[in-house]
């Protein structure tokens, strides 16, 4: 989403809810945040899993050196166990990047085309094994631009709304989805705020 988009979204929100008002006057509004449509990206989100942020960089960086620049899913494929786990992968992670790579390959996922409907595209993204329903809504949002895209899994936004709501304790995720119906279409610009305000709260003063 633009940071455009994203103050209206919460611009139109903040006059049916005013905890949405209050968080923006608090915090301000959120940056956009952008991540590369397409294969890339998905393949970087499952070397990223359950790692710190610069184990999965150095992972990239050697997968990149075996693959190429713009990781090539066919290159992938040939590549043997051996190699991949040289570039840091498990045989799990090893086995999800296959996946990705045969679903984009045999055309089942077109990255370029993904259905209009939010639930049908996040179906097709979870085919991938290691593409859980999290990481397909976080594509929809960060990689799509898409404005209703809902990670109500996410334990920081379920975190923060709980709080900015005065929640005694954190939704569910299946909780957070019925109290966001009435937020749509614009679901997307309530996660950005939900992670924005809870970086802006624990900045040093």
């Amino acid at each position: 989403m633009e940071e455009a988009a994203i103050r209206r979204a919460l611009d139109a929100l903040g006059e049916r809810e005013p905890v949405f008002a209050q968080a923006v006057a608090r915090a301000g509004y959120p940056s956009a945040r952008h991540r590369e449509r397409g294969y890339a990206t998905l393949l970087r989100t499952i070397v990223g899993q359950q790692v710190s942020v610069a184990a999965a960089a150095s992972m990239w960086a050697k997968l990149q050196a075996l693959l190429g620049e713009v990781p090539d899913p066919a290159k992938l494929l040939r590549a043997s166990d051996e190699e991949l786990r040289a570039a840091g992968l498990s045989r799990q992670k090893a086995g999800y990047a296959r996946s990705l790579a045969e679903e984009v390959l045999s055309g089942r996922l077109d990255l370029d085309a993904l259905p209009a409907d939010d639930e049908e595209a996040v179906a097709l993204l979870t085919r991938v094994k290691g593409i859980g329903r999290w990481s397909a809504e976080i594509y929809l949002l960060f990689a799509e631009g898409r404005a209703d895209a809902w990670p109500a899994g996410d334990l920081a936004v379920q975190a923060e709304l709980g709080r900015l709501f005065g929640l005694l304790e954190r939704p569910s995720e299946k909780a957070l989805r019925v109290m966001a119906e009435p937020w749509r279409p614009h679901r997307g610009a309530v996660a950005i705020l939900a992670w924005h305000h809870y970086l802006k709260s624990t900045e040093p003063v």
